[in-house]
């Protein structure tokens, strides 16, 4: 039977708080195009008002103007505990309002469900760690580690304002931490009938952002050109979108396989001679989805940009690749990309940051999953390596591994992945309710 009643730190007021939170962090329109324009500061402001209510000394520091990170720290009982850090990110990606159903920055709660764009990514997860940090003010309660609660600026972009620059910068406000918690694990993942799923991120790709430049003899588009710039990025571009990646299983990918494989008693051997990682997902269901896509390196053609007139050849065609490697094929993504662009395109990282791995067998994880079980019985925590990536990438330059667990419990049929930067991006007000109860449990028992 699920754990119904609110534990010591989660009053009434903390769940209302988590959905009072949300919304109004989404009416705050902190747009990250990835153009320098966006100004996170005013979320930062009212976060920071809300730590400082629940007696905490939030610090706001800024690298660019208006670019705001906000870190406030809660003292634990053990003083020879390690730190645990708590992080999320303020900005949000672009959204057309004329595509919604309701308009993005409204914070609209409509049916039980709160709309707008950051309602999972992520300004539910700050909003239930705002909601956590004030109900253990009220009610006295003190968790046994040092707790570090990080608000981030830029993200959705390079991170260079946000986390990197917290990571390079301001180390010493993260003393003591040795793991992180934030977004995008411990969802409902619905993988069949009466099969609930929680995957909690203990990994993810390295990013890989490519501009590929291609350079040739300009001239007359009525004239023979065996040096067009534009030719040889175009096959260049093809090679890489067609080309078939090797299977690379990384110890977090393995236990994914094996884990989920066992639910749907299915006994898999991966070192056996001829196992297919192809075929066994074929057999997964909708849960291949938690791993299809991190059973191997991509490089997935975004950007084109040659020419500004059509009867004239340009001198210079130049594209963009956005990449991912998994943990331990950074050489051969690079080795790769040397042999698909070919003579005549050169190519350089535009963004790069490294794949993260994390024991999925520490104790720390142990609480993650009996924390989710706890509030959800006969649901199964299991782990998952995320395609993209986190703040904890700049993170991890502490030391600091991380975990993606940004708990919340969702009806059949919500489709959460697909509205990370999607249309109508919403989270239902229950969801926001188990999510303040489940990380109560885990950041007072960790």
């Amino acid at each position: 039977m699920a754990e119904t009643t609110n534990p010591p730190g989660v009053d009434d007021l903390a769940l209302d708080e988590s959905v009072t939170f949300t919304s109004e962090l989404i009416r705050i329109d902190t747009t990250n195009s990835g153009d320098g324009s966006c100004r996170e500061r005013p979320a930062a402001e009212y976060v920071a008002e809300r730590l400082a209510a629940a007696g905490l000394e939030p610090t706001l520091l800024e690298r660019t103007p208006g670019r705001t990170n906000v870190v406030a720290r809660i003292e634990g009982t053990d003083p020879s505990a390690d730190a645990l850090l708590v992080h999320g990110h303020l900005d949000v990606v672009p959204a057309e309002a004329a595509d919604w159903t309701v308009h993005p920055f409204s914070g609209e709660v409509r049916d039980g469900v709160v709309w707008g764009r950051g309602a999972v990514d992520m300004k539910n997860m700050d909003a239930m760690i705002l909601a956590v940090v004030r109900g253990w003010a009220r009610a006295g309660v003190r968790p046994r580690r040092d707790i570090v609660i990080a608000y981030t600026a830029d993200e959705e972009a390079s991170a260079e304002d946000g986390s990197g620059f917290l990571a390079d910068r301001h180390p010493e406000l993260f003393e003591g931490c040795t793991e992180g918690i934030s977004e995008s694990g411990a969802f409902t993942f619905h993988a069949g009938p009466g099969m609930s799923l929680y995957p909690i991120a203990a990994g993810e790709r390295g990013t890989g952002w490519l501009r590929l430049t291609a350079e040739g003899r300009a001239g007359h588009g009525s004239k023979v050109n065996r040096a067009n710039a534009v030719s040889a990025l175009a096959a260049a571009v093809a090679r890489i979108g067609e080309y078939e990646w090797p299977v690379r299983l990384t110890p977090t990918v393995r236990a994914a396989l094996t884990e989920i494989a066992a639910l749907h008693h299915i006994r898999v051997d991966l070192d056996a001679p001829g196992f297919d990682v192809d075929e066994l997902l074929g057999k997964l269901g909708p849960a291949a989805a938690l791993v299809e896509s991190t059973v191997r390196n991509s490089a997935n053609p975004t950007m084109l940009d040659a020419g500004y007139k059509v009867n004239v050849i340009p001198g210079r065609a130049t594209a963009h690749i956005d990449g991912r490697m998994v943990p331990g094929a950074e050489d051969e993504f690079i080795e790769t990309m040397d042999r698909l662009t070919g003579p005549g395109v050169d190519w350089e990282f535009h963004h790069r940051e490294v794949p993260l791995q994390a024991p999925v067998d520490s104790p720390t994880y142990a609480k993650m999953r009996a924390a989710v079980e706890l509030f959800d019985p006969g649901a199964h925590a299991v782990p998952y390596c995320m395609s993209g990536g986190t703040d904890a990438k700049q993170f991890s330059r502490l030391g600091i591994t991380g975990y993606g667990f940004s708990p919340l419990k969702l009806p059949v049929g919500f489709d959460y992945q697909a509205l990370f930067h999607g249309v109508d991006e919403r989270v239902p007000v229950d969801a926001l309710h188990f999510g303040v109860r489940v990380l109560d449990h885990f950041l007072r028992t960790v």
